[in-house]
């Protein structure tokens, strides 16, 4: 094969690749743009791309009269008690996979096997432990069956086993802690599965959408996701403003993502998941 040959294969899969990512785009900015117009430029046939008298009107409505204010402090607020549960995903996985201990094994093939199981079977058991607890219709309710994630476990057992025991060996010898050892060590070298399973963990609650409609029946625990579905049954013809809200739902993952970019792609490599 000669380098001509070599070159235009790769320009030809450079074109594909740009033509794809426009395509993918596209939608995404088309959204973002539409938020910024008026409801009458919104609804315009040929419509317009560019809005031509860029406005926050829409944003404002949701904040003022859509009550997004309630709804996004409560994902927020699902979103940090999810991560005080990334925290305990990963003592487990350290634990699984630089402890020994009895039932080792047997445990965690069990906490695998819970990962066979579709969420929405055990949706009424958990519902039913969680009304004889009263946490039902509470922010409690909402958050506390999303702590832990056997796969978390899973991809912190994994990403753990691959840190020599020679290190954990010298910080003991050195006088540390088992807690020191987790918090000054694993953590600095575990950032890239941090990374991963951060963004995962900010992905799963911020979209939360089911359980927080199954489980709330005051509209003032609603999350994003179900106000932004309410918002499309009420405001039918609001183009404008749905997009609205659907660039506060996506706008900042996106954010987050691209922060984040290049310690998700090496903590995946690492981790050796395809």
């Amino acid at each position: 094969m000669t380098m001509k040959t070599i070159k235009t294969e790769k320009l030809i899969v450079m074109i594909v690749l740009v033509l794809g990512g426009v395509l993918m785009i596209t939608p995404f900015v088309w959204m973002l743009l539409t938020s910024f117009k008026s409801e009458s430029e919104a609804l315009l046939i040929p419509p317009t791309f560019l809005p031509r008298a860029p406005m926050l009107d829409g944003y404002i409505r949701l904040f003022t009269e859509m009550r997004f204010a309630t709804y996004l402090g409560n994902t927020l607020w699902i979103v940090a008690f999810s991560f005080i549960g990334l925290f305990l995903n990963a003592l487990a996985g350290y634990a699984f996979g630089k402890f020994k201990f009895p039932g080792k094994n047997v445990l965690f093939y069990t906490v695998l096997a819970t990962m066979m199981i579709p969420s929405q079977v055990t949706m009424i058991p958990v519902y039913l432990i969680l009304n004889v607890m009263n946490l039902t219709n509470t922010m409690l309710g909402i958050a506390l069956p999303g702590l832990i994630s056997a796969f978390g476990i899973f991809l912190f057992r994994q990403f753990m086993e691959g840190i020599p025991m020679e290190l954990i060996e010298a910080a003991r010898l050195d006088g540390a802690g088992e807690y020191k050892i987790f918090f000054k060590l694993i953590m600095p070298v575990a950032k890239p599965i941090f990374a991963v399973q951060g963004i995962l963990t900010f992905i799963g609650a911020w979209n939360s959408f089911l359980w927080p409609l199954i489980i709330a029946n005051d509209e003032r625990l609603y999350t994003l996701s179900v106000g932004l579905s309410l918002l499309k049954g009420q405001n039918t013809s609001s183009f404008a403003l749905q997009m609205a809200g659907a660039s506060v739902m996506v706008v900042p993952i996106m954010i987050i993502f691209s922060f984040f970019q290049k310690h998700i792609i090496e903590g995946f490599t690492i981790s050796g998941i395809k």
